[in-house]
């Protein structure tokens, strides 16, 4: 990466509607302690904290135009508090100043900059009769799951995307909505790490990124978000944690969030948090 520049967006209005109150309730939240559940190495590796697995970019990443970290604007949702520490996986010293992106799809399964692209890239959901025609030409673009290489944007939108820098402690907190689903994945937000960068008044300039990867989400908590509009509207199959081809399929390493809720009452918001070990030397694109 030769040089990437993050433009602030301070002409956008951005509210998160409840959000200030949404996380009050405590009765009846799950809760899980990180520290002494993740945080485990081989002391013979050299290492403090396991290293966060690198994942696929996917299709729809677009290099950080709007410095925030309320990325909501005018989205429907449950609140989602996200909190991410940033850590060198060696030495377990954090990573102050590193710029973090997330970027996920809304409700409906749609991201922003890709909204022709229907959900996640599998086009509309179908109505009517199936054709029958026989099929003419040759496909083009990434499969419905979304794994497929970069596409270029199709629209302005740029709503549940947005970079924000760590803080001294490695900290960094984004204001979104619980993500919805779309063909052929897994709730997930996406999200990477850029380190060796300098902020200016422009933005976030050079560096490189260290970690490429995504976040995930259990089947309990997105099962109850289904029962919640405007997610219970959304008509596409959902694939599973279980079933998703991209999670690898080890907890927290792999990108699975340690989420706070009330479990009766959902809707009122949802605190997620998880540490990610980065390699800060090294270059994962995705």
């Amino acid at each position: 990466m030769a040089r990437r520049t993050v433009l602030a967006a301070s002409s956008v209005a951005v509210t998160a509607v409840g959000v200030g109150s949404a996380f009050a309730a405590t009765d009846g939240t799950t809760v899980s302690n990180e520290d002494t559940a993740a945080a485990s190495a081989s002391a013979s590796e050299g290492a403090c904290y396991t290293l966060t697995s690198e994942l696929v970019e996917g299709p729809y990443y677009i290099d950080a135009d709007k410095l925030r970290q309320d990325v909501t604007e005018d989205q429907e949702g449950i609140p989602l508090l996200l909190t991410l520490k940033v850590i060198d996986a060696e030495t377990c010293k954090p990573l102050r100043n590193a710029a973090v992106d997330i970027w996920h799809c809304n409700a409906s399964g749609i991201y922003s900059g890709y909204e022709e692209m229907g959900s996640g890239g599998g086009g509309t959901p179908p109505t009517g009769e199936p054709p029958t025609d026989a099929p003419t030409g040759t496909p083009t673009g990434p499969p419905p799951g979304g794994g497929g290489g970069h596409q270029e944007p199709t629209d302005d939108t740029r709503y549940l995307r947005g970079t924000w820098h760590t803080d001294r402690h490695g900290h960094v907190t984004f204001r979104t909505v619980f993500p919805g689903w779309y063909q052929g994945r897994c709730v997930h937000i996406h999200v990477k790490v850029h380190v060796d960068g300098e902020w200016t008044d422009a933005g976030y300039e050079g560096g490189h990124t260290c970690h490429t990867g995504q976040l995930f989400f259990d089947e309990k908590s997105v099962l109850l978000s289904a029962e919640v509009e405007p997610y219970a509207s959304n008509t596409t199959t959902r694939t599973t944690l279980d079933e998703d081809t991209i999670y690898p399929d080890n907890g927290h390493a792999g990108g699975l969030l340690y989420l706070k809720y009330d479990r009766h009452h959902i809707a009122r918001g949802v605190r997620g948090r998880l540490t990610l070990g980065v390699e800060p030397d090294e270059t994962n694109n995705g």
